[in-house]
């Protein structure tokens, strides 16, 4: 673990790094290792999140057929002022914060209640962090901001705090997680919190087939490119040699998991080297590649889910349509 200081004054950012570019390599092999030598294949979805992936999903956020962004920001919208009533926080942890776009609504409910004093954006990339804490240095002069660059099913311990702390985890992104891993993240988030804490979870929810299906595959072909972005990420820093039109976006809906499932495609029989592995990587015709999952629920799974890792839920709103889900939760 290393801290690099900010140069803003005494007070100014702070970045702690808890996963540097060697660790996150070493993690990408480990990971790639095993996901391409699996049957069936499957990689992590934070390999899509290099500096193109992370454009092209802020392209995708703006897309009309994808509505999580919209009615996350929409819940946000109508009740950060109660949000910040109900928790008092004294400091906002932000866990996959990216840009923290969304949160300054809570930053800004929280500071005009006057009880925010530390900003804590915990993300994988330590470039997305450096210019969003320089851009919220400006924005919000009051707050301390520390900024922790780790991988949030490892770091966890990184976020713990004696003030009253609010944790929030937003954006669906709990929905990458399969049902043990994610029931091991909330055990561990909970973990880390005290009386007084709470945690704000965002969750998108089930709905009509066709309307999921839309947002992961729309026609500008948006998502498409984003998804085959991880080839191109494969080929650069691990030396592969992915030929990345012999590819195609796929995404279905798993009706019994209720999760969306997004793949690529080989459309022809293909061996593809990845020289940092030393691996001949095998492709069928028409043999997936699985990149992520995104799973969908239904209010009484949220409250069971947090129930079981410790938590109760004390708060829930959705959006006018129903379509996604934010929850307040303490621990039990």
């Amino acid at each position: 673990m290393r801290m690099l200081e900010g140069g803003i004054g005494e007070e100014g950012p702070r970045l702690k790094v808890l996963f540097d570019e060697a660790a996150r390599r070493r993690a990408l092999m480990e990971e790639a290792r095993a996901g391409l030598t699996a049957m069936p294949k499957a990689l992590s979805p934070r390999w899509l999140y290099d500096e193109r992936g992370s454009l092209l999903f802020e392209e995708i956020t703006r897309l009309e057929v994808y509505y999580p962004t919209r009615r996350e920001r929409a819940i946000l919208r109508a009740y950060a002022r109660e949000i910040a009533r109900l928790t008092r926080a004294e400091t906002l942890v932000e866990l996959g914060s990216g840009t923290s776009e969304k949160t300054r609504m809570l930053l800004t409910a929280l500071s005009d209640l006057g009880t925010l004093r530390r900003f804590v954006p915990f993300d994988v990339s330590a470039a997305t962090l450096r210019a969003s804490m320089t851009r919220l240095r400006r924005d919000y002069p009051h707050l301390l901001l520390e900024g922790v660059v780790g991988d949030f099913e490892h770091h966890l311990q990184a976020i713990r705090g004696d003030d009253r702390r609010l944790i929030a985890f937003l954006g669906g992104t709990i929905g990458n997680l399969e049902p043990a891993p994610r029931a091991r993240f909330l055990r561990e988030v909970a973990r880390t919190m005290k009386v007084g804490d709470a945690l704000l979870l965002g969750t998108d929810l089930v709905k009509a087939r066709e309307r999921l299906l839309a947002a992961y595959d729309d026609p500008e072909g948006v998502t498409a490119a984003f998804n085959l972005n991880v080839l191109y990420v494969l080929n650069r820093e691990l030396g592969a040699r992915f030929d990345v039109p012999r590819f195609e976006h796929r995404v279905r809906f798993d009706e019994e998991r209720a999760w969306i499932e997004m793949s690529l495609r080989s459309r022809c029989a293909q061996v593809v080297p990845v020289t940092a592995l030393g691996l001949q990587v095998p492709f069928a015709e028409g043999e997936a590649l699985r990149t992520e999952i995104s799973a969908k629920f239904r209010p009484e799974q949220v409250q069971a889910e947090l129930a079981a890792a410790g938590l109760r839920m004390m708060d829930w709103w959705t959006d006018d349509g129903g379509e996604f889900g934010v929850s307040l939760s303490t621990r039990r």
